[in-house]
């Protein structure tokens, strides 16, 4: 490979939740890598305003898709759309997440289903859109985004952690359906990220947090698309099925 090469030149990465946030960073850091990415955001607002960073740094690297994970026939239409405009598929990363937190003493049926139908149907719906694509792809990939509360749980999240356990079982079984094709199925279960999520904490709350993480900082969109980045390249191509925590150490 011509060194002046990204690791990920001319490949093709779909990734959701690509709007803001951990999904967009992963979207810059593939781009800036060599490949073209389709943005998958719920709003045509985010996934344009992502995209067109993206391509203000590298032309004509990024479009932009508004797609509900949740919604099954949307994803495939995308998917359609995602075929014609890029040809093919190489690597998938399934980003999308919703939180609707509260006891489970007082959980509603809805605020369940909306937490798992985005978080885990989503990844399957999107999976189903581009599946053949990425079978046919030599050493094509599939990262999904999971979290350190599908690990341990968390008071006020039992349906966040039972979607992000779900996603790792998920991973785990595509990595043992795909590996005939040499498509990996590898999962990425970040700890507390420093985004949009967390910046409307208070400093009592994120001291509480601090205090869990051995190396007592939290983590950046960046750490995040780094590891994406080493699962999607070449260097990973013996590794599937695995959990790669980045947390800082606080979940051991």
């Amino acid at each position: 490979m011509d060194e002046n090469m990204g690791k990920l030149q001319d490949k093709v990465a779909v990734i959701t939740g690509a709007g803001r946030g951990i999904g967009k960073a992963i979207a810059e850091t593939f781009a800036a890598e060599g490949a073209k990415v389709a943005i998958i955001s719920r709003t045509q607002a985010n996934a344009q305003s992502a995209a067109d960073a993206i391509n203000a740094a590298h032309p004509g690297a990024a479009k932009a898709y508004a797609v509900d994970v949740a919604d099954g026939p949307a994803c495939a239409e995308a998917g359609k759309q995602i075929l014609a405009d890029f040809d093919h598929v190489d690597i998938l990363v399934n980003n999308a997440g919703v939180t609707k937190d509260g006891l489970l003493l007082r959980m509603s049926e809805e605020d369940w289903d909306a937490v798992l139908d985005t978080n885990l149907k989503g990844a399957f719906n999107m999976l189903k859109a581009v599946q053949r694509s990425l079978l046919k792809q030599k050493g094509a990939r599939i990262i999904n985004i999971s979290s350190v509360i599908g690990l341990i749980g968390n008071a006020g999240q039992a349906n966040y952690a039972a979607s992000k356990a779900g996603l790792i079982g998920f991973t785990k079984s595509l990595a043992r359906e795909f590996a005939g094709r040499g498509v990996t199925a590898n999962c990425i279960c970040p700890g507390f990220i420093a985004t949009d999520m967390t910046h409307v904490l208070n400093d009592q709350v994120k001291e509480e947090i601090l205090k869990k993480i051995p190396l007592g900082d939290l983590g950046s969109a960046e750490d995040i698309s780094a590891a994406a980045l080493y699962l999607a390249s070449p260097q990973a191509r013996y590794v599937t099925g695995q959990v790669l925590t980045v947390d800082g150490g606080m979940v051991m």
